[in-house]
C-alpha cells in the first residue's frame, strides 16, 4: 500500500512538472517573435540609382525599401528665393566632396557680380541687390584648374520693405543720431523723432502716418536715465508688450539705475577700436557679465517678456556714413535683427522643399492665405498648401504679391540628384524595417490559450 502511494505522488510530480513546462514554452512563445516559412511573403521595394523626388515619394504609402545611395557627387545649394531690399543675398553652394574650387555669381547679362574660392566643402558668395526687382541670376562653380563642374539659373524676387515704423527720443543731438535718421528715412521707415536741444528747446520731426504702435523705439541712455520713476517703468512695460528697444550708450552716466532697473551691469570700456570691416570706438560705459547676451561687436541684449533690448555701446560709427556707406548699412540691419525688429506681413510665403520643375507636382505652401485652393497640412503648422502642375519654365504667378520660379528638367542636375537621395532617405527613414524574405509572424492568441490552460489544471490540480 505504501508503495503504490509513493507511486501516485511520483505520477501526480510528473505531471504538474509537464504542465509547468508547457506553460513555460506558452509564456516563450506568447512574448517571443517567432515567424514560420511562408511562400509570397511581402518583400522591400528595391530603388535603384538617386531615387525618387520628394513629391513622388509623398504619393506613396510607406513601405520597406532597399536601396544604397550612389557614391558619385552631387551639391546642394541654399540660398533665398525671395529677399526685402536692403537685405544681403548670401549663396551657398555645399559640395559632397572638397577641393579647390570658385563660385562665380553673375548678373543676367553674364556680367561677375560676386565671386569666392576656397578648398573646403563649402563655398558662399554674397551680393547686396540694389532695387526692388524680379531677376534670374546665374551661379557657376569651377574647379582649380577653371573647368566648369555645374551652373544653372539662380531665381531671386527683391521685395520692397514695409515701411517700419520707429520712435526716437534723444536728451542732445549728436552726428550718430542724425545718421542714424538719415538712415532709416533713406528706408523708407515712419519716423516719430524728437530731440532735446536746450532746457526749452526739442526738435520734433512728427509721423507722416498715425503711429499707435511703433515696430521699434531707440533712445540715448540720457534719455532714459531722466525719466521719471513712472514713465521708464510705462517705457519698460511697452517693452514687455512686444515693442523692440534700441539704446545708444554714447552718453550714459548712471550705472546705479541701469543696474537696480535692468540687471545691466556696466564698467568702464577700454579704449580701442572694436570689429571689422568696421571698426567702432566703445562707449565709455557697456555691460560685462550678467544676464545681457552679446549680440555682435559692442551690441548686448536681454529679452523683457515678450520684447527685447539692445545696448548698443558703440560711438562715432557716424563717420562710416560717407567712408563706408554699404557696411555702415549692414551694420546696423544687424543690430534691427539682435532686436528683434520684424515687419509683420499678411501672407508669409514658404520656399519649397524641393527644387520646381516644368511637368512635375509641386506643393506652394504659405500662412496666412485664404481660398478654396488653399489646404491645411497637418505636417505643417498653420500653413495652407495646394499642388499645382507648372507647364513651362520661368516665373510662375501664384498670386499678384508672389510668383515661384520653375526649372527646366536638365537644370542643375547634380542638385536634382541631391534632393532624390535625399528625399529617398527620409522614405527609407520613415518606413517599418523590412521581415525576412518568405516567413511570416505566427499569431499570439495560441500561445496565449494553452499558457492560461497549463495555468488553470495547475490550479485545479492545487486544489484537489
Amino acid at each position: 500500500m505504501a508503495q503504490w502511494s509513493e507511486a501516485m505522488n511520483i505520477r501526480h510530480k510528473w505531471v504538474d512538472a509537464v504542465l509547468v513546462v508547457i506553460a513555460v514554452a506558452a509564456l516563450a512563445g506568447l512574448v517571443g517573435e517567432f515567424s514560420t516559412p511562408a511562400e509570397g511573403g511581402p518583400k522591400p521595394l528595391k530603388v535603384d540609382g538617386d531615387g525618387l523626388r520628394p513629391a513622388q515619394w509623398h504619393d506613396l504609402p510607406a513601405r520597406p525599401i532597399q536601396w544604397q545611395a550612389p557614391a558619385t557627387d552631387v551639391l546642394r545649394l541654399e540660398f533665398p528665393g525671395q529677399l526685402t531690399l536692403g537685405r544681403m543675398f548670401t549663396l551657398t553652394v555645399h559640395r559632397s566632396k572638397a577641393g579647390s574650387a570658385r563660385l562665380q555669381l553673375l548678373a543676367e547679362n553674364d556680367q561677375l557680380i560676386a565671386e569666392t574660392a576656397g578648398a573646403g566643402k563649402d563655398l558662399t558668395v554674397q551680393w547686396l541687390p540694389p532695387v526692388v526687382e524680379t531677376l534670374v541670376l546665374k551661379a557657376r562653380l569651377l574647379d582649380g584648374a577653371g573647368k566648369v563642374i555645374a551652373q544653372g539659373p539662380v531665381p531671386l524676387a527683391v521685395r520692397d520693405n514695409a515701411p517700419l515704423q520707429v520712435q526716437g527720443r534723444f536728451s542732445a543731438p549728436s552726428f550718430d543720431t542724425r545718421v542714424l535718421n538719415e538712415l532709416l528715412a533713406n528706408s523708407n521707415a515712419v519716423l516719430d523723432w524728437q530731440v532735446t536741444l536746450g532746457k526749452t528747446v526739442t526738435r520734433t520731426e512728427t509721423a507722416r502716418e498715425a503711429m499707435a504702435t511703433p515696430g521699434l523705439m531707440v533712445v540715448d541712455a540720457a534719455y532714459v536715465e531722466r525719466l521719471p520713476g513712472a514713465a521708464r517703468a510705462a517705457l519698460l512695460d511697452r517693452v514687455a508688450g512686444g515693442m523692440p528697444l534700441i539704446v545708444l550708450a554714447s552718453n550714459a552716466a548712471d550705472p546705479a539705475m541701469w543696474a537696480r532697473t535692468l540687471q545691466l551691469n556696466l564698467k568702464a570700456s577700454p579704449d580701442k577700436p572694436v570689429g571689422a570691416p568696421l571698426a567702432m570706438s566703445p562707449a565709455p560705459l557697456n555691460p560685462v557679465a550678467g544676464v545681457w547676451a552679446p549680440a555682435g561687436d559692442l551690441a548686448w541684449t536681454r529679452q523683457w517678456q515678450e520684447g527685447r533690448i539692445v545696448w548698443l555701446g558703440a560711438v562715432d560709427w557716424h563717420r562710416y556714413a560717407i567712408s563706408e556707406p554699404r557696411s555702415l548699412g549692414l551694420w546696423w540691419q544687424r543690430v534691427l535683427d539682435a532686436a528683434g525688429v520684424s515687419r509683420p506681413e499678411a501672407v508669409s510665403w514658404i520656399e519649397p522643399e524641393e527644387m520646381p520643375l516644368a511637368g512635375q507636382r509641386l506643393e506652394i505652401c504659405a500662412l496666412g492665405v485664404r481660398g478654396d485652393a488653399w489646404q491645411r497640412r497637418p505636417d505643417k503648422a498653420d500653413a495652407s498648401c495646394m499642388a499645382v502642375w507648372p507647364k513651362q519654365a520661368g516665373w510662375m504667378k501664384v498670386d499678384p504679391q508672389h510668383a515661384v520660379y520653375v526649372y527646366e528638367k536638365n537644370d542643375w542636375p547634380m542638385w536634382q540628384m541631391a534632393q532624390r537621395r535625399d528625399a529617398t532617405a527620409r522614405y527609407a527613414a520613415r518606413t517599418p524595417a523590412p521581415q525576412a524574405a518568405g516567413s511570416t509572424p505566427l499569431p499570439a492568441w495560441p500561445f496565449a490559450l494553452l499558457f492560461t490552460m497549463a495555468m488553470l489544471a495547475l490550479w485545479w490540480r492545487e486544489r484537489r
